[in-house]
């Protein structure tokens, strides 16, 4: 089963690897999600997968006897939930006010912090008066 789920977060990571070096924004957005859903399934494997009793010591006990299920993954998978939750409406906020501003969600057209082209810059010149 643990074969099967590395098997199936290496694959996540591969298609959320795939959609990051999209150009199309919202493809970005979507290998986000894919990539928050990869790293918490990473995070539970790496928990090992097991069937055994809650880590609830009994009263009258210091400790637990025999094998228990560990907490910490589920922990540090709430806490991954949440981080890429965040991520994820600050890249649709960062995407929404892009698209606001430029109309487009094609990477290759977004030239607002880039100069201006020469033959842009000759066609201004042309419309100025002398």
């Amino acid at each position: 089963m643990e074969l099967i789920l590395a098997v199936v977060s290496g694959l996540l990571f591969a298609a959320s690897f795939y959609l990051l070096l999209r150009r199309n924004l919202l493809r970005f957005v979507i290998g986000i999600i894919i990539l928050g859903n990869a790293v918490n399934l990473l995070i539970f494997t790496m928990g090992r997968l097991t069937r055994e009793v809650p880590p609830v010591i009994p009263y009258g006990q210091k400790t637990i006897e025999g094998a228990y299920a560990n907490p910490l993954p589920q922990a540090l998978i709430l806490t991954a939930i949440v981080i890429s939750f965040g991520l994820l409406a600050f890249t649709l906020v960062l995407i929404y006010r892009n698209y606001t501003v430029s109309e487009t969600v094609d990477a290759d057209n977004l030239m607002a912090s880039e100069p201006k082209r020469d033959v842009d810059l000759q066609t201004e010149d042309k419309r100025l008066p002398a």
